[in-house]
């Protein structure tokens, strides 16, 4: 009897497990699973910061700490027998792929600062909690926008900081010697954070008419420019809530379309009969 061919990457047979793996993997009931790992990884990286705690439990709490990474990278791994190279075509299993790359570095040496990026892993919940995803989607989707926006918060400090240095440089050289200093007193105003009592006011006793600088300033980066922030986030999540229901409606459509050939074959093969 002649040996049985071994099976290979494109067989029916190898894409089929791949598929029932990357479907369990991929599966609320591991996916919870595998947040809940997070947490209690997260607080084990927080009692590991006490001495107090180290004493008392120390080497359970590595044990556990290894344990816990030792399922992290049995994950990885399942997904990157289950996906093949297409595991690396998303962003978020690039990251849960470098997070846990970089837990398996030893933290020894001039390596010692690694220990402290363990906390790291915490940030996989970002990739396993579907909220969370959407709010970082919508962030880098904002970026384009937002960065345009911060070009125009830079010229209007730059507008401001070279007229505040030129008008009271020599009058108050702490806040406004030069461009430099300038610009972090606009800072401070911008954050309104002591503005009026450590900027503002002191300046008041010379220039009765500071408000005149101060209060356009203020309303342009405070408020014109934070709600342009928002208002470019708010439009970028519900861009990808769009998508989002785009993809859901096209796979409805798909579906239909895939019974309605069914029962097409159905009453044909009726009809021949």
């Amino acid at each position: 009897m002649p040996p049985r061919p071994e099976p290979r990457a494109g067989d029916p047979a190898v894409a089929g497990w791949r598929q029932r793996l990357g479907d369990w993997v991929e599966g609320v009931p591991f996916t919870r699973f595998i947040i809940a790992l997070i947490v209690i990884n997260a607080i084990i990286l927080g009692l590991e910061t006490s001495d107090r705690m180290m004493a008392i439990g120390g080497p359970l709490l590595v044990a556990v700490n290894k344990l816990i990474l030792a399922v992290f990278v049995v994950e990885i791994v399942l997904k990157l027998l289950a996906f093949g190279p297409r595991f690396f075509r998303t962003g978020w299993n690039i990251f849960d792929f470098l997070i846990v790359s970089i837990s398996l570095v030893p933290a020894t040496g001039p390596l010692e600062i690694l220990r402290a990026l363990r906390i790291l892993r915490v940030l996989r919940l970002l990739s396993q909690v579907p909220k969370l995803r959407v709010i970082i989607e919508s962030l880098l989707r904002a970026l384009p926008g937002m960065g345009w926006t911060a070009l125009l918060l830079i010229l209007v400090f730059y507008v401001f900081g070279v007229m505040g240095t030129m008008m009271f440089g020599e009058d108050f050289p702490e806040l406004w010697g030069n461009l430099g200093l300038s610009l972090f007193s606009l800072f401070q105003v911008m954050t309104l954070e002591s503005w009026s009592t450590g900027v503002a006011r002191p300046m008041m006793e010379q220039y009765p008419l500071i408000w005149l600088y101060f209060v356009p300033f203020i309303l342009v980066s405070s408020f014109m420019v934070l709600n342009l922030f928002i208002a470019i986030i708010v439009t970028a999540t519900q861009s990808i809530h769009q998508d989002e229901e785009d993809e859901q409606r096209r796979q409805l459509l798909a579906e239909l379309k895939a019974i309605n050939r069914r029962l097409e074959r159905l009453e044909n093969s009726r009809a021949d009969g």
